[in-house]
């Protein structure tokens, strides 16, 4: 999946933000409004973003910033756009840079950059070198080779929960799936899975906004988890050279010493990039799409009845409830939006999730619709950043649908369980418990 370009919105940010009251929580996202002109909308209200009573449904908020888009602040140091036509064209824009650390906020507030950086935040050359050499295994006809695998986990995964009548389909699907995929693929061992799932919960959550408020602990926690990382696969990476295997892990190695000049350095970032983004957000895809069925039976029966649907199910959730729900670019020069100018340097922020419900790009946007065929949009970003594990990640979620409509019998969510990641950029749920009648044998 994409992933977002962190991005430190100034302290003046917060000071007029709304009142958590402002916007609720809903079943039907459609169902709540925000009633407030376009121009009452200002950069402050994407703190509202982060509100823990606004991050189950954060679409009513999400539509007035993309209806008051595009619009800045501070300066013309924050640009902000919520319009999928806007959003498009500056992710496919050369002038528009995925190195955050060129930003005038950056110039502003400067930061350490302790942490390595993969090639999500580099532009080319070195954003094509990098890519380069990990595209190879992530290409349609290779991914495809997985199905087996992918399927025989799920069905694992569901077999193991037979004789209960509920399932926690974060940590019992969603999760260990693509955690398991990737792994294999990088040559990770199983016993070590435990060891980095912490990392990675406490590295994806300084992904994200700061809004101008730096919680120092977390922080830490954040830089600890880099070095926990670093050191793991510095380890790994030196038995790899010493003990060759038939993974990605050794293939990037020996690119390396073929002369591609990919350091050491380079090749922990890499690494951990893949294993972070090889799974998060492909947690938040299968439990997005599972809770979006389950609120709609009309939907989960069509995808029982046809099992085919299952692709059109995730690029749907995809549109409707990207797990990704925004990024970021800086201006490298001057970019004219209608009557606003992004300066160069401006951090431009792009809510994605805004985007996929634009009515100016799709019809009825807040209705969820399996059959839709709506794929043109930019929940795996777009340009030379377009996600390189986007064919995975349709993959594996389509596997974990089909096997799911297929074996859950009766499957109904509970709503009173239902909890989400204090993470507002990479959304979805921390439990998602669905009580079902009986799991068929697979």
């Amino acid at each position: 999946m994409t992933s977002p370009m962190t991005s430190s919105v100034p302290p003046e940010a917060v000071k007029e933000s709304r009142a958590p009251e402002a916007v609720k929580e809903s079943r039907a996202p459609e169902a709540v409004k925000d009633s407030r002109a376009p121009e009452a909308v200002k950069a402050a209200d994407l703190m509202g973003l982060a509100d823990p009573a606004v991050i189950p449904d954060p679409y009513p908020l999400l539509a007035a910033l993309r209806e008051a888009s595009p619009f800045a602040d501070f300066g013309g140091a924050l640009a902000v756009f919520g319009k999928f036509e806007d959003c498009s064209r500056i992710l496919r824009d050369p002038r528009a840079s995925s190195e955050r650390g060129t930003s005038i906020l950056a110039a502003r507030r400067p930061e350490p950059e302790r942490r390595r950086r993969s090639f999500l935040s580099l532009d080319p050359p070195d954003h094509t070198r990098l890519r380069r050499l990990v595209a190879k295994a992530f290409t349609p006809r290779v991914v495809a080779t997985l199905e087996p695998r992918i399927s025989e986990i799920t069905d694992e995964l569901l077999t193991a929960v037979r004789g209960k009548r509920e399932l926690e389909l974060v940590s019992q699907v969603a999760y260990p799936l693509p955690v398991r995929i990737i792994s294999e693929l990088l040559g990770v061992p199983p016993g070590d899975h435990a060891k980095f799932a912490s990392w990675s919960a406490r590295l994806v959550h300084s992904l994200q906004p700061s809004f101008g408020t730096v919680d120092e602990a977390e922080q830490e926690a954040a830089e600890e988890a880099s070095r926990e990382f670093g050191e793991y696969f510095t380890d790994l990476i030196a038995l790899r050279r010493s003990t060759p295997a038939d993974d990605l892990l050794t293939k990037l190695i020996k690119a390396e010493d073929e002369g591609d000049r990919l350091t050491v350095e380079e090749l922990i970032a890499t690494a951990v990039l893949l294993l972070v983004a090889g799974h998060e957000t492909t947690v938040g895809l299968i439990s997005n799409a599972m809770l979006a069925l389950l609120r709609h039976p009309d939907q989960f029966a069509a995808l029982v009845a046809d099992p085919g649907l299952a692709t059109d199910a995730v690029e749907e959730t995809l549109r409707y409830d990207t797990p990704v729900q925004l990024t970021g670019r800086v201006a490298k020069a001057e970019m004219t939006f209608g009557d606003m100018t992004a300066p160069a340097g401006a951090v431009m922020l792009l809510l994605l999730a805004a985007t996929g419900r634009d009515p100016a790009a799709f019809t009825d946007p807040d209705n969820f619709d399996i059959r839709r065929g709506a794929k043109e949009h930019l929940a795996f970003a777009a340009g030379p950043h377009f996600c390189l594990g986007a064919p995975l990640a349709r993959l594996e979620a389509t596997i974990a649908l089909r096997k799911i409509a297929a074996r859950v019998v009766a499957p109904e969510l509970d709503e009173s369980r239902l909890t989400y990641k204090p993470n507002f950029n990479l959304r979805g749920p921390e439990r998602l418990t669905i009580t079902f009648s009986h799991i068929t044998p697979a």
